[in-house]
């Protein structure tokens, strides 16, 4: 394991995100699976005025990716479709070097930075965004 890549504010939002729970009424809810390394996200969304109201969700996977989605889902209550978008494209650009760390309120996402050396763990921290986007998109269609 490289210490770089699992630094202690990665590892302290894995633990937060393997005691993370499911929503009992959700408005919608997706499951994205990673083929590559067996990581699996299911997120759950209510949506209040076209925002996330709240989030539950379950990762099975990595410390990349669960600490991915503890942070996720802390970012993303209150932002809406657009405000998601323009995070999932800050924070995927940033992890392949194109782009300047995310801004707020997606910033916290920075601590991913050592990823970027690590192409095939990219999709480990985004994982969590595309379930995002699927259960948000189908919270909307309701």
């Amino acid at each position: 394991m490289s210490d770089d890549l699992y630094q202690a504010a990665i590892l302290d939002l894995a633990r937060q995100g393997a005691a993370a729970t499911r929503l009992p009424h959700a408005d919608a809810t997706a499951t994205v699976d990673n083929p590559l390394c067996g990581d699996r996200t299911t997120v759950d969304v209510t949506l209040a005025g076209g925002r996330i109201a709240n989030i539950g969700y379950k990762t099975r996977g990595c410390a990349l990716c669960q600490a991915a989605a503890a942070l996720l889902a802390t970012t993303a209550i209150g932002l809406d479709a657009p405000a998601i978008a323009v995070g999932t494209a800050a924070v995927t650009a940033s992890l392949q070097d194109k782009g300047p760390d995310p801004m707020s309120p997606w910033e916290g996402f920075g601590i991913f930075t050592p990823v970027r050396r690590h192409p095939s763990r990219r999709s480990c921290v985004l994982l969590p965004f595309e379930a995002l986007a699927k259960a948000f998109t189908a919270a909307s269609a309701v």
